[in-house]
């Protein structure tokens, strides 16, 4: 028996000094494109873990989750193959430092946004502004370990 089924992944939006936190990819797909911090989740891994790991990697800064933001599960939205991401928004703590994985780390005004970002996350950063404004106080004052099944 062959089992096919799609690669999961974890992105990040992660809010720094009332900020945006990009990185520019240094990897295709979409080199050169700024894109949420995130990747790939290791067999054994919790998603909550790899999305910590995945955001230090890439931007040096170590990342509280304080939101499960959503599934992302469109079959497009990764060239590479079909992968299902599960977002979340998190605060930074830190200074940002691009690592191998990222030619540099930016932080946004929300209102400054790149208008093309790497695979769908538009989508994502449109849903994070969405749910930063509706859910302000619970996510100022939110972590995930607590919470990282409520919607």
């Amino acid at each position: 028996m062959v089992l096919r089924t799609p690669l999961l992944t974890v992105d990040v939006v992660i809010i720094h000094q009332e900020r945006i936190v990009l990185v520019r990819r240094a990897n295709p797909p979409f080199k050169g494109y700024y894109a949420l911090p995130g990747g790939f989740v290791e067999i054994g891994e919790r998603t909550e873990d790899a999305a910590r790991r995945e955001a230090r990697e890439e931007t040096g800064l170590d990342v509280e989750l304080v939101k499960l933001l959503g599934v992302y599960s469109d079959v497009d939205r990764d060239p590479r193959g079909h992968t299902v991401s599960i977002a979340y928004i998190g605060r930074g703590r830190g200074e940002p430092l691009a690592d191998t994985d990222a030619l540099s780390v930016k932080l946004f005004n929300p209102n400054e946004l790149p208008k093309k970002l790497a695979f769908d996350h538009e989508k994502i950063l449109k849903d994070a502004l969405r749910a930063i404004q509706h859910h302000k106080e619970e996510i100022n004052n939110a972590t995930i370990d607590a919470k990282a099944t409520d919607p």
